[in-house]
């Protein structure tokens, strides 16, 4: 495979900060590259470091004569006067770029919602997002850096960007490097993972899962490693500290050994683990939600946001919401929290409930912006108890991975990720009873999902999540649920269930959307919703429901045996030498396989299950 771009002893640093130190990294054809660590760490400077945007202040990048590059940006770079249609095709002619079918799969699965003559100034902040991905897509590059490509995008468009990425260049040509904090996607395209961290980068094979697979038996070997030290370093400081005389009269080289060992140790990763907040007594009554309807006026025509919806809340619930963006999620939760009234049906709430609301828009911490992180948890309360210990609120603060420097700064200094932590620490301090969470993985490492997941794993209210995240959702959440034109319906098989109904909504409607505002929006339809039901519902004669239970049957075993397989399987890869990365790599693709295996059997045991009832 040829060498496409090249980074050697790169050196970065900022007044304040060295970003990084000797770091040598290249891109080769055929790469799919994911980078992964905490916020703060270079992600994105590594990114721009490698696609020319900046220079390094010392090194250098190098790029092969005739390699053409593409970047999307995090921030905001189309030009507000330009139209929707020129940001995406330029001045290329429409018979020229119709006749493309990546071109028209970009446009039909990125922006067939938008009005092709509207002006970049008159789009939302969502609607320039995808505009300005689509514009990237549309033109043919060897080399695309992506940074957090998946904001603003819901799960269908996550869904259709990962088979587009996949399918874009064969095996072995073109490359991919993407910054995002979605862990689905970045199993679902990448085949390497680079960890930015301590100013130095760290690649590991495989995609997400495998990273953390290699990276949890890195920091076990490295544990080992550090206890010897710690030993060895208490013996020779007992030996050091044995009275005055003693210190004078010992070898100097023992002295400096001693020294050595100890500045040697590096200095430990924020810990952002966090314990059980108390919650509020919570009664056998949550919110009963039965056979709501939400419309709305706007000038001569009425809009029919939710159709009798029915949906009894129950304690300790824990529920992700599925839908695309407009759907009526938030007038759903707008019904839980009491914001939103119903224009039909009632809605009824337990005494005991105290709900509280991670969300978007970090707008609880407005009237505390000036003050000082410490100063605005201190304000709550003096001392915590967590696992029966008694916390000053500095300690607390440290554990959500702040350090030191940072909570004597002002609220509104902090970094995205940094307020929307503090925004979550805020919300559980009030001990509420129902957490209501509205898109929490935004601005959000990793790392840091993965400590709130832990978090969210122990807290023992009812939790309600909407999100794009499928990974947080399925981590979370024990069952989904989707708004889907207006209804609000169960997912017995999750996610994937979701986007199969959600094609086949958007192919039966795409004939009624507004087909002459952009040249590919117009589709034909395939039916009616009510068809659709109930053909996802058909009724089993006697010789078809016996021939599908003896299915069931036989689908149970195969998952069962398929189990086993998976169990072996993980025991032969924690037995496995951890330095031998191209076999663990060989048992991941192993693993991988045998788990989509497993996920469409289960996806027709729940279809037969379905259809047996």
């Amino acid at each position: 495979m040829a060498h496409l771009i090249g980074g050697e002893n790169l050196h970065l640093e900022y007044p304040t900060k060295t970003v990084f130190d000797a770091v040598s990294i290249g891109i080769d054809q055929g790469d799919r590259i994911g980078i992964v660590g905490r916020n703060g760490d270079g992600k994105s400077t590594l990114m721009r470091l490698l696609a020319g945007r900046i220079d390094p202040d010392g090194g250098r990048v190098t790029v092969r004569s005739g390699t053409t590059v593409g970047m999307l940006d995090q921030a905001d770079t189309l030009d507000p006067n330009q139209t929707v249609g020129h940001a995406v095709v330029g001045d290329v002619p429409d018979h020229v770029w119709a006749s493309d079918a990546k071109v028209r799969d970009v446009i039909s699965g990125l922006v067939s919602d938008v009005d092709w003559d509207t002006d970049i100034s008159e789009l939302s902040g969502g609607q320039r997002r995808r505009v300005a991905l689509a514009g990237l897509l549309a033109q043919d590059w060897d080399v695309i850096f992506l940074d957090e490509p998946t904001n603003h995008l819901d799960v269908d468009g996550i869904t259709w960007l990962a088979q587009h990425l996949n399918n874009r260049w064969s095996k072995n040509s073109g490359a991919l490097v993407v910054v995002t904090h979605d862990r689905w996607f970045l199993d679902a395209v990448c085949t390497d993972t680079w960890e930015v961290h301590d100013r130095k980068v760290e690649p590991f094979e495989g995609g997400y899962a495998a990273y953390v697979l290699q990276r949890v038996e890195r920091d076990r070997q490295n544990a080992v490693i550090e206890q010897k030290r710690q030993n060895l370093m208490r013996k020779e400081l007992a030996w050091l500290r044995r009275g005055a005389p003693a210190r004078t009269s010992k070898p100097k080289f023992r002295i400096d050994a001693a020294n050595q060992l100890i500045s040697d140790v590096p200095p430990p990763r924020d810990s952002v683990s966090l314990s059980r907040m108390a919650v509020s007594r919570l009664g056998k009554d949550v919110v009963d939600i039965e056979d709501v309807s939400v419309s709305f006026e706007g000038g001569n025509a009425t809009t029919h946001v939710l159709k009798d919806v029915t949906w009894l809340i129950a304690p300790g619930e824990r529920t992700g919401i599925l839908g695309v963006n407009g759907a009526g999620k938030s007038t759903l939760l707008g019904l839980v929290t009491g914001a939103v009234s119903p224009t039909s049906g009632r809605v009824k709430r337990g005494k005991t409930v105290k709900i509280s609301t991670l969300t978007q828009q970090l707008a609880e911490l407005d009237d505390v912006a000036n003050d000082r992180v410490s100063d605005v948890v201190a304000s709550k309360k003096t001392s915590y108890v967590t696992e029966g210990k008694e916390m000053s609120p500095t300690q607390l603060l440290e554990r959500l991975g702040f350090t030191s420097a940072q909570l004597k700064t002002p609220v509104k200094d902090l970094s995205g990720g940094q307020k929307r932590r503090l925004q979550l620490l805020m919300i559980l301090l009030d001990e509420p009873n129902v957490l209501i969470l509205d898109e929490p993985s935004n601005d959000l490492d990793t790392d840091m999902l993965a400590a709130m997941e832990d978090l969210l794993d122990t807290w023992p209210g009812t939790l309600l999540v909407v999100s794009h995240d499928r990974y947080l959702l399925e981590r979370v959440t024990d069952q989904q649920y989707a708004v889907i034109n207006g209804q609000f319906r169960h997912l017995p098989g999750g996610v994937e269930e979701y986007l199969k109904l959600s094609a086949s909504s958007s192919s039966g409607s795409a004939a009624g959307s507004a087909g002459a505002s952009n040249p590919l929006a117009a589709g034909s339809s395939s039916g009616s919703d009510d068809a659709a039901a109930s053909a996802s519902e058909p009724t089993l004669s006697g010789a078809e429901a016996r021939a599908a239970q003896k299915e069931l049957g036989a689908v149970e075993r195969k998952l069962q045996k398929l189990t086993k397989e998976a169990a072996a399987l993980d025991e032969t890869m924690a037995a496995a030498d951890p330095s031998d990365f191209e076999g663990l790599g060989t048992l991941a693709a192993q693993k991988s396989e045998l788990q989509e295996q497993m996920d469409e059997l289960e996806m027709r045991w729940l279809e037969l299950g379905e259809a047996l009832e």
